[in-house]
């Protein structure tokens, strides 16, 4: 169920009120505590409740430091001639960079119309003939750049997939080696008396003494 939007009034019940002031004073301070780190930006903030504490936040340094940075900015510009002053200031850099802007896109576009007919003499001035290559070998330092990211990646691609293979292929060895490897057989006739001949001549032969019919 969605939430119903909060009415910008005072709260009436003192415990509301009280947990309401808790919530909010933890989410400011929390807030201030981001934006000081993510915009490198000094905060100063005081918070005093229905009872007269007062909590305070100082991102950078001290909240002493914070006043009378705060102070010696104030004095130094008079407060109806800092809001025209700072506009004024805005505007010319503003202008100025605005400027810069034309004329580097003029010089980019009139340098690739130089580029693409052939680079007639007298079409460009030296200046601009300098703003060019320096725009030229900025291009060319980030396409290098961007290619040999792209080759890292690659090669780091590369490497990952040969030490996959060469773990799939120890695998696979350790495999037919167990299935198809060398079986040791031990001796099967360890017992006889006497060794074995294939020479008949060798072997002893004993007659008992028994009749010996001639046919």
């Amino acid at each position: 169920m969605a939430r119903g939007k909060t009415q910008m009034k005072r709260i009436e019940n003192p415990v509301h009120r009280q947990v309401t002031f808790c919530k909010r004073r933890a989410g400011l301070l929390k807030k201030a505590k981001e934006l000081s780190v993510l915009c490198d930006a000094e905060i100063g903030l005081f918070i005093f409740s229905a009872h007269g504490k007062l909590y305070e936040l100082a991102t950078k340094g001290s909240m002493k430091g914070l006043i009378d940075k705060y102070t010696k900015y104030s004095k130094e510009i008079p407060a109806d001639e800092e809001p025209k002053e700072k506009q004024a200031n805005e505007y010319m850099e503003l202008k100025e960079e605005i400027n810069l802007l034309k004329n580097e896109i003029e010089i980019l576009q009139k340098g690739i119309r130089y580029i693409s007919g052939g680079g007639a003499p007298g079409a460009m001035t030296l200046n601009e003939l300098n703003v060019l290559e320096k725009h030229l070998e900025t291009w060319i330092y980030q396409v290098r750049s961007a290619k040999m990211d792209i080759m890292a990646q690659e090669i780091l691609l590369l490497k990952n997939k040969e030490g996959i293979l060469q773990a799939a292929n120890k695998h696979l060895q350790e495999k037919i080696d167990e299935q198809y490897g060398m079986i040791e057989l031990s001796p099967m006739l360890t017992n006889f008396q006497y060794p074995l001949t294939t020479n008949i001549n060798q072997c002893p032969l004993t007659i008992p003494n028994q009749e010996i019919y001639q046919f």
